[in-house]
């Protein structure tokens, strides 16, 4: 445990269970301040805490002051040793007063350990983000040598009355994912992302480990758009509770594009929700999607209501990893 002299007597230190219901609402406080809705969830906190791959130990701090009232919280976490991601919540009162550039020193020195067991072939990246509307932490981390490298939208619709009813090519249908087909599901993930900037390529154990519903999650809002035997496309969706609907997923596989098959998966998953009663849904989209996704969202409804930016710093040069171009 480190002592922190600055603002006042705060202590920093791994984060434990104890502390979720506190951390959840730091984040959700930030969330709505600077989006006007909070996203994360009790429920969502503890599942990124029960993940296999995440060791909140190493992984976590906590700031709080000497009544153990939390005032920060910050998290760092990987894929593959080489993509990392750096996650900073703060109460407003005690913003830039050098807790922000204390845990992001945290993070880059647990970053030294991801970086030793990376392949040493490898960029090492270190990636943050931050809505366009918090100004101050945009030029936090320009200072601290980010760079701007993208930026994602949330995109909304809200269903006033019943959608237009999915319309699907001739032998084309639609199905949930039934048991057992979860690897075909991977692959069809795999193989559509290709396609996604910023995509990395995962073994079937770490997409499950990211992807697949945790016990208790509703896997019967994923659906398949199946050509026969095989997947043509996926929208794999979830009920976010107070947080409305969410399309975690949508894609279609190459042989099966131009054929409003996305279109036709968004309009089945919008029935769904409207049969269920859930009238706000979400999903999130790369702003320059190299498939061109957001001009099929704008088709189908969806308006955008959220920006946020991501910045990126290089931790050590080599082989990029990610997909960033369109493989034609």
């Amino acid at each position: 445990m480190q002592r922190v002299t600055y603002p006042q007597d705060l202590m920093v230190r791994p984060a434990g269970v104890a502390d979720l219901p506190a951390i959840v609402e730091l984040v959700r406080f930030c969330e709505a301040e600077f989006d006007g809705q909070a996203e994360t969830t009790l429920e969502s906190m503890q599942a990124l805490w029960s993940r296999s791959d995440f060791d909140p130990e190493t992984e976590t701090w906590a700031v709080s002051e000497s009544t153990g009232k939390l005032v920060a919280y910050a998290r760092i976490e990987h894929r593959k040793h080489a993509i990392l991601f750096f996650h900073c919540y703060v109460s407003p009162s005690y913003r830039w007063q050098g807790i922000e550039e204390h845990l992001l020193e945290h993070s880059e020195q647990r970053a030294q350990a991801y970086i030793r067991e990376a392949d040493p072939e490898v960029r090492v990246s270190l990636i943050a983000g931050c809505s366009d509307h918090d100004h101050d932490s945009m030029a936090f981390f320009e200072h601290q040598g980010f760079l701007h490298v993208r930026s994602f939208w949330r995109m909304n619709i809200e269903l006033h009355e019943a959608p237009p009813q999915a319309q699907w090519a001739e032998g084309l249908h639609v199905q949930r994912m039934q048991p057992g087909m979860e690897r075909a599901v991977y692959e069809a993930d795999e193989e559509i992302f290709r396609d996604h900037w910023g995509h990395l390529p995962a073994t079937y154990e770490e997409w499950s480990n990211h992807s697949l519903p945790q016990p208790g999650v509703d896997s019967s809002f994923w659906f398949l758009a199946m050509a026969g035997d095989e997947i043509a496309g996926i929208a794999l969706c979830k009920d976010g509770k107070e947080n409305g609907g969410w399309v975690r997923v949508l894609g279609v596989r190459r042989p099966w594009r131009r054929n409003k098959v996305g279109l036709s998966l968004l309009h089945h998953a919008f029935e769904e929700f409207y049969r269920r009663g859930i009238k706000q849904v979400y999903l999130s989209v790369d702003a320059l999607s190299l498939t061109d996704a957001t001009h099929l969202y704008t088709r189908a409804g969806m308006h955008v209501d959220r920006q946020i930016h991501r910045y990126e710093k290089e931790l050590r040069a080599g082989k990029e990893l990610r997909i960033l171009t369109l493989n034609v």
